[in-house]
Protein backbone atom coordinates (compact mmCIF):
# COMPACT_ATOMS: atom_id res chain seq x y z
CA UNK A 1 0.00 0.00 0.00
CA UNK A 2 1.32 3.29 -0.68
CA UNK A 3 0.41 6.55 1.86
CA UNK A 4 -0.80 9.24 0.12
CA UNK A 5 -2.71 12.33 0.87
CA UNK A 6 -6.67 12.41 1.28
CA UNK A 7 -8.00 14.32 -1.61
CA UNK A 8 -11.40 14.97 0.09
CA UNK A 9 -11.67 13.69 3.38
CA UNK A 10 -14.83 13.95 4.37
CA UNK A 11 -16.23 12.44 0.71
CA UNK A 12 -18.23 9.64 1.23
CA UNK A 13 -17.52 6.61 -0.39
CA UNK A 14 -20.51 6.51 -2.23
CA UNK A 15 -18.06 7.97 -5.09
CA UNK A 16 -15.70 5.31 -5.15
CA UNK A 17 -15.34 3.92 -8.47
CA UNK A 18 -17.48 0.59 -9.13
CA UNK A 19 -15.46 -1.80 -9.66
CA UNK A 20 -16.12 -5.87 -10.13
CA UNK A 21 -15.94 -7.05 -6.60
CA UNK A 22 -17.82 -10.33 -6.01
CA UNK A 23 -19.62 -10.96 -2.99
CA UNK A 24 -18.12 -10.63 0.03
CA UNK A 25 -19.00 -13.42 2.21
CA UNK A 26 -20.55 -13.24 5.59
CA UNK A 27 -16.99 -15.54 6.95
CA UNK A 28 -14.35 -17.73 5.40
CA UNK A 29 -13.12 -18.60 8.74
CA UNK A 30 -14.40 -18.14 12.38
CA UNK A 31 -12.82 -17.71 15.95
CA UNK A 32 -13.46 -17.14 19.60
CA UNK A 33 -13.17 -13.51 19.61
CA UNK A 34 -13.11 -12.38 15.69
CA UNK A 35 -13.84 -14.23 12.35
CA UNK A 36 -12.76 -14.07 8.82
CA UNK A 37 -13.94 -12.53 5.48
CA UNK A 38 -13.48 -10.95 1.93
CA UNK A 39 -13.65 -6.99 2.13
CA UNK A 40 -16.58 -5.25 0.07
CA UNK A 41 -16.89 -1.80 -1.28
CA UNK A 42 -19.63 -1.05 1.23
CA UNK A 43 -16.85 -1.35 3.90
CA UNK A 44 -15.05 1.96 2.88
CA UNK A 45 -15.89 4.72 5.03
CA UNK A 46 -15.63 2.04 8.24
CA UNK A 47 -11.87 1.14 7.52
CA UNK A 48 -10.60 4.43 5.87
CA UNK A 49 -11.62 5.75 9.42
CA UNK A 50 -9.83 3.10 11.07
CA UNK A 51 -6.75 3.82 9.32
CA UNK A 52 -7.17 7.47 10.12
CA UNK A 53 -7.23 6.74 13.88
CA UNK A 54 -4.76 4.74 13.62
CA UNK A 55 -1.59 6.88 11.82
CA UNK A 56 0.91 6.70 14.80
CA UNK A 57 0.60 3.21 15.41
CA UNK A 58 1.44 2.56 12.15
CA UNK A 59 3.94 5.55 11.27
CA UNK A 60 7.39 4.09 10.35
CA UNK A 61 6.08 0.30 10.12
CA UNK A 62 3.02 0.59 7.70
CA UNK A 63 1.88 3.39 4.77
CA UNK A 64 -2.14 1.96 5.26
CA UNK A 65 -4.28 3.76 2.20
CA UNK A 66 -5.82 6.89 2.78
CA UNK A 67 -8.08 7.33 0.05
CA UNK A 68 -11.09 6.52 -1.85
CA UNK A 69 -9.57 5.13 -4.94
CA UNK A 70 -6.38 3.12 -2.93
CA UNK A 71 -9.66 0.98 -1.23
CA UNK A 72 -11.59 0.12 -4.36
CA UNK A 73 -8.11 -1.40 -5.97
CA UNK A 74 -7.98 -3.23 -2.98
CA UNK A 75 -11.45 -4.54 -3.12
CA UNK A 76 -10.79 -5.35 -6.68
CA UNK A 77 -7.48 -6.78 -6.09
CA UNK A 78 -8.70 -9.41 -3.79
CA UNK A 79 -10.83 -10.62 -6.39
CA UNK A 80 -7.36 -12.26 -8.24
CA UNK A 81 -6.27 -15.27 -8.37
CA UNK A 82 -2.68 -14.82 -6.65
CA UNK A 83 -4.34 -12.29 -4.02
CA UNK A 84 -6.39 -12.65 -1.19
CA UNK A 85 -7.46 -10.26 0.96
CA UNK A 86 -9.40 -10.60 4.27
CA UNK A 87 -10.36 -7.79 6.82
CA UNK A 88 -10.67 -9.18 10.25
CA UNK A 89 -13.95 -8.33 12.17
CA UNK A 90 -15.12 -8.79 16.08
CA UNK A 91 -17.36 -11.71 16.31
CA UNK A 92 -19.60 -9.90 19.23
CA UNK A 93 -20.76 -6.91 16.44
CA UNK A 94 -18.51 -7.66 12.91
CA UNK A 95 -16.43 -4.21 13.64
CA UNK A 96 -13.59 -4.21 11.30
CA UNK A 97 -10.37 -4.53 13.69
CA UNK A 98 -7.57 -5.33 11.16
CA UNK A 99 -6.43 -6.76 7.52
CA UNK A 100 -4.23 -9.83 7.16
CA UNK A 101 -3.97 -10.22 3.43
CA UNK A 102 -2.14 -13.32 0.94
CA UNK A 103 -0.14 -11.40 -1.69
CA UNK A 104 1.85 -12.97 -4.65
CA UNK A 105 0.30 -16.59 -4.31
CA UNK A 106 2.07 -19.25 -6.55
CA UNK A 107 0.52 -22.75 -7.15
CA UNK A 108 1.86 -25.92 -9.18
CA UNK A 109 5.62 -27.01 -7.18
CA UNK A 110 5.94 -23.81 -5.46
CA UNK A 111 2.38 -23.09 -3.80
CA UNK A 112 3.41 -20.37 -2.17
CA UNK A 113 2.79 -16.79 -0.57
CA UNK A 114 3.44 -13.88 1.24
CA UNK A 115 1.62 -12.69 4.52
CA UNK A 116 0.83 -9.37 5.54
CA UNK A 117 -1.49 -8.09 8.33
CA UNK A 118 -2.28 -4.57 9.88
CA UNK A 119 -4.00 -3.91 12.93
CA UNK A 120 -5.02 -1.00 14.68
CA UNK A 121 -4.86 1.19 17.43
CA UNK A 122 -8.42 1.35 18.88
CA UNK A 123 -8.60 -2.47 18.78
CA UNK A 124 -4.58 -3.18 19.97
CA UNK A 125 -3.71 -5.44 22.49
CA UNK A 126 -6.71 -7.66 22.75
CA UNK A 127 -6.00 -10.82 20.80
CA UNK A 128 -8.26 -10.15 17.69
CA UNK A 129 -4.95 -9.92 15.10
CA UNK A 130 -3.23 -13.15 16.56
CA UNK A 131 -6.66 -15.06 16.41
CA UNK A 132 -7.38 -13.45 13.07
CA UNK A 133 -4.03 -13.97 11.38
CA UNK A 134 -4.59 -17.67 12.69
CA UNK A 135 -7.56 -17.81 10.64
CA UNK A 136 -5.98 -16.36 7.53
CA UNK A 137 -3.60 -19.29 7.95
CA UNK A 138 -6.12 -21.76 8.17
CA UNK A 139 -7.40 -20.46 4.88
CA UNK A 140 -3.97 -20.55 3.41
CA UNK A 141 -3.11 -24.20 4.24
CA UNK A 142 -6.71 -25.72 4.27
CA UNK A 143 -8.80 -24.50 0.68
CA UNK A 144 -5.99 -23.05 -0.75
CA UNK A 145 -3.07 -25.88 -0.25
CA UNK A 146 -0.42 -23.92 -0.21
CA UNK A 147 2.91 -25.23 1.45
CA UNK A 148 4.71 -21.97 2.28
CA UNK A 149 3.55 -18.76 3.99
CA UNK A 150 6.73 -16.30 4.26
CA UNK A 151 5.99 -12.81 6.50
CA UNK A 152 8.53 -9.71 6.50
CA UNK A 153 8.81 -8.10 9.54
CA UNK A 154 11.55 -4.79 10.36
CA UNK A 155 13.33 -6.07 13.26
CA UNK A 156 12.03 -2.90 15.43
CA UNK A 157 8.66 -3.96 15.11
CA UNK A 158 8.07 -5.53 18.21
CA UNK A 159 4.55 -6.13 18.10
CA UNK A 160 4.59 -7.72 14.45
CA UNK A 161 7.31 -9.67 15.43
CA UNK A 162 5.40 -11.23 18.87
CA UNK A 163 2.50 -12.05 16.67
CA UNK A 164 4.21 -14.06 14.21
CA UNK A 165 6.35 -16.10 17.33
CA UNK A 166 2.91 -16.84 18.72
CA UNK A 167 1.97 -18.28 15.77
CA UNK A 168 4.89 -20.51 15.54
CA UNK A 169 6.50 -18.71 12.35
CA UNK A 170 10.42 -19.44 12.27
CA UNK A 171 12.99 -17.19 11.42
CA UNK A 172 14.84 -17.39 8.47
CA UNK A 173 17.43 -14.58 8.14
CA UNK A 174 17.51 -11.22 7.04
CA UNK A 175 16.60 -8.89 3.89
CA UNK A 176 19.35 -5.79 3.60
CA UNK A 177 17.10 -2.53 2.59
CA UNK A 178 14.11 -5.07 1.63
CA UNK A 179 11.42 -2.51 1.72
CA UNK A 180 10.49 1.22 0.72
CA UNK A 181 8.55 2.46 3.81
CA UNK A 182 7.90 6.66 4.52
CA UNK A 183 10.71 7.17 1.80
CA UNK A 184 13.49 4.77 3.79
CA UNK A 185 14.95 1.87 2.28
CA UNK A 186 14.31 -0.88 5.92
CA UNK A 187 15.88 -3.90 6.98
CA UNK A 188 12.99 -6.57 7.13
CA UNK A 189 13.63 -9.94 9.06
CA UNK A 190 12.17 -13.07 7.00
CA UNK A 191 9.76 -15.56 8.70
CA UNK A 192 7.91 -18.37 7.40
CA UNK A 193 5.40 -20.91 8.36
CA UNK A 194 5.75 -24.18 6.12
CA UNK A 195 2.35 -26.42 6.04
CA UNK A 196 3.79 -28.95 8.22
CA UNK A 197 4.87 -26.54 10.91
CA UNK A 198 1.33 -25.97 10.81
CA UNK A 199 -0.23 -29.22 11.45
CA UNK A 200 2.28 -30.01 13.87
CA UNK A 201 0.93 -26.97 16.11
CA UNK A 202 -2.60 -28.01 15.19
CA UNK A 203 -1.78 -31.61 16.67
CA UNK A 204 0.07 -30.23 19.46
CA UNK A 205 -2.95 -28.01 20.57
CA UNK A 206 -5.44 -30.16 20.35
CA UNK A 207 -3.79 -32.70 23.14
Amino acid sequence: MVASTVATASASCATTPEVNAKPGQPALQTGRLVFVRTPRLEDCDEWLALNRASRRLYRGWAAPMMRLDQFATYVHRSTDADYAGFFVCRREDGAIVGSANLSQIFRGNFRSCYLGYQGSAPHAGRGYMTEGVGLVLRHAFGPLKLHRVEANVQPENAPSLALVKRLGFTLEGRSRRYLKIGGRWRDHERWAMLAEDWRALRSRRKN
